[in-house]
């Protein structure tokens, strides 16, 4: 897969997760990308436990469900390490 191919899947991962998340997400679109490539490769992590062939840390981009699945998941960590900010005046 063409590294142009790899960055538009990840745009369209980080939209769809951006989308289905509830909550405001504040990024960019390069932030919105990075976040959708980096699901893809937790996407690709979490497929390849299906996998019969035993190599399960070969990190490949997967199809935009699991893009968008890791996507989610790394959505949802990071909001539950940031937890809620509260600012006092």
């Amino acid at each position: 897969m063409g590294i142009i191919a790899f960055l538009v899947i990840g745009l369209l991962a980080g939209l769809i997760a951006r989308a289905v998340m509830p909550g405001n997400q504040s990024m960019g679109l390069i932030a919105t990308t990075l976040l959708g490539v980096a699901g893809s490769f937790v996407g690709g992590l979490v497929a390849s436990l299906f996998h019969r062939d035993g190599r399960l840390f070969d990190l490949h981009p997967t199809g935009l469900l699991f893009s968008v699945l890791g996507a989610l998941l790394l959505l949802f960590l990071v909001g539950m390490a940031g937890g809620r900010r509260r600012v006092r005046v």
